[in-house]
Parts: structure tokens; sequence; C-alpha cells
């Protein structure tokens, strides 16, 4: 049976909506609770305007984000998000977080707080990571060469999302179902590209247990600044990491993953597609009709929520689309996805207590 080794995924991933206030944070802010754990990495979209995706990591610390929804280096703004709390996290009156009755969504992970040295590769990594749930965020400095990174799993990564936060360089992601040959911009729409050098350049090779190699004159300009990444790797009935093949039809193919999932991200890795985003708690119901939903949002641009109806399905043991949409279902189309968990098929170890479909 599909189970997890933890009985709560909430502690690990949430997803939280909330409602901006446009208080300032000498003011107070805006204090979002109910995430259910101390968060490390916090993903904001605003809903309701096209403001930018905004990234926050316990590593680089409060005040200091990233966009994939552009190339552009990290900023520093004290209006942004200011703290990880107990429960959530604190925003100040920044429009991409917090405008006054905006709705946003904030997707949450937790790593394992502040992070400690790694030695295992040939350069220095500080690592935040939490072997529980298969999720580690890595700092490291680029140096022009072909380097090896420590990233703290115990085992193998299936997902590997970097970026340079010096520069101006493209969020650079490695997928295992893609090939860690090739890599996809996670700010940009194209399709895989051949390029062996960002995950398993000559000398080295595709991500271990312990580290995975970059060489980073292929995608650091200059060749030198720091890094920051974000890994993954699958926990059963709580992530999974995979590729399906789309059918073209309305009655999509059914992806299992042993759970029922709370957030995916889908991406066609031959296709100029976007990065498309869902999870359970944004007009989060299948089924038909113009408020039916799933709705949807893209991760390469700043677009406000897709309120398209009825695209995508979650059930007790995974997904499945619902129409011909090409970014998600183009017939004979090749996707990549990634997928956490509301709650596993078997809902605890040693129980047979099975999640329900939506």
């Amino acid at each position: 049976m599909a189970y997890a080794t933890f009985n709560k995924p909430s502690l690990h991933f949430n997803t939280k909506l909330y409602t901006g206030n446009g208080t300032a944070i000498g003011s107070g802010g805006n204090a979002i609770t109910g995430v259910g754990h101390q968060p490390d990495f916090v993903w904001i979209k605003d809903r309701s305007a096209g403001n930018n995706h905004n990234l926050y990591d316990v590593l680089r610390g409060g005040q200091k984000g990233l966009q994939t929804s552009n190339n552009g280096a990290e900023y520093t703004n004290t209006e942004v998000l200011n703290s990880f709390n107990s429960d959530g996290f604190t925003v100040g009156d920044s429009g991409g977080v917090n405008t006054n009755s905006n709705n946003y969504v904030s997707w949450n992970w937790k790593a394992g707080g502040a992070g400690s040295a790694n030695t295992d590769g040939n350069v220095n990594s500080t690592v935040s990571v939490n072997t529980t749930a298969g999720f580690s965020i890595v700092s490291w400095a680029s140096n022009g060469q072909e380097q090896s990174i420590g990233h703290g799993l115990g085992v193998t990564p299936k997902m590997i999302i970097m970026k340079t936060r010096g520069t101006g360089d493209g969020w650079i992601v490695g997928h295992e179902d893609a090939g860690w040959a090739n890599y996809m911009v996670l700010n940009g729409s194209t399709a895989k590209i051949s390029d062996d050098r960002m995950f398993s350049p000559s000398g080295g090779s595709d991500p271990t247990n312990s580290l995975w190699w970059t060489n980073s004159t292929a995608w650091v300009t200059g060749g030198s600044t720091d890094c920051i990444a974000y890994c993954f790797t699958e926990k059963k009935g709580y992530s999974k990491f995979g590729k399906y093949m789309g059918n073209g039809n309305d009655d999509g193919p059914f992806i299992y993953t042993g759970f029922k999932p709370a957030w995916v991200i889908i991406k066609s890795h031959i296709g100029t597609d976007n990065w498309i985003i869902y999870d359970n708690k944004r007009n989060g119901s299948n089924g038909q009709g113009s408020d039916a939903g799933n709705a949807r949002l893209y991760a390469n641009t700043n677009s406000v929520e897709d309120l398209t109806a009825d695209q995508i399905s979650f059930h007790s043991n995974g997904f499945a689309p619902t129409k011909d949409y090409s970014s998600i279902n183009y017939n004979d189309g090749n996707y990549i996805y990634m997928a956490f968990a509301e709650e596993p098929l078997v809902a605890n170890v040693g129980e047979s207590i099975p999640a329900t479909a939506r």
C-alpha cells in the first residue's frame, strides 16, 4: 500500500491562502498563521494582480527575494517576507506580497531550519535539510569551474532547481525524467535543452546520494556568484516526481502518485508551454461548469490566477488532466511533474485509513 512514514504531510508542505492588509512592518506587518509548521522555503503569488512570484528561504534570510517569473538577481526589501515564524511568516506592505484586499497564495516547505556546513563536494555548501520529507535548500559560491556540491539528502535527488543570487541568470531545472544531460528554464516556456554541463558535466556524473555536479561557466555570468538550490527526492505517500504522455482528450491520462495531491507543477519538456501550478486550496474542486476548477498559476509569468474551468482533477491516489489543454495534455505530449500530498492513499503507517477523492 502507499503510505507515508509520517502521519501529516502538512507538517512538511502546506498551501496557505491569505488576504493582504497593506500594513508595513513598522506597524506590525501582516502575520500569516495556519501554515502548520515554521516554513523554511516560502513561495508567494498575488492571485489578484499581475505581480511576480516571490520566493524566500531560511538560508538567504528574510527580506531577500527571488522571482521565478523573471531571471533577475536577488533583491532586498524590508517590506516583503520579513520573518519565518513558528506557524507561518510575516510580510510587509510590498505589493507583491501584501496589497490591501488582494488575494494571495503561499506554498510552504519545511527544510531543516538554520543550515549547516556540508563538505561532500569539492566546494563547501551550506545545507538546510529535511531528510524525512526529502527536501534540502543548498547555498554555495560558484567559482567559474566544474563543481561538485553536497545536497545533504542522503538519497539521490529527483529534481533540482538552482538560481544565481548576484546575477540575472535564469532558473535552471534538472529533472530525472527529462534526463540529467538536459535542463529546463523555470522562468521560461522553452522545451528542455540538451547540455550536460548543468547537471552531468564531463568528469562528473548524474547526481548521487550525496552530491551533484555543475559547470558554472555554462549558466553563471562571469562564472562566479553566490547560488541557491532547492533539491527534492521522492518519499512514498508524500511526494512524487515523474512523467506522463498526454492523449489530447478531455478524458486525460491518470497519473498515479500514491496520495491525494495538495500541489502539482507540470511542464511539457518537449514543448514551449508554461510551468503550470495547481493546488488543493484555490478554487479546488473537481467537476464541470464555470465554477469548477483547480485554478492554475504559471510559475514563469506574473499573470493573475487563471480560473478557466475544469483542467485537472485531483483523486485519492493521483491526478488526471480533464481537457486537451496543450500545456498539460497534448496528444503524444511528454510532460514532467512534481507533486506533494494532502494525504497518502493509506493515511497512517500500520492503519488502513483510505484517502478520499475531492
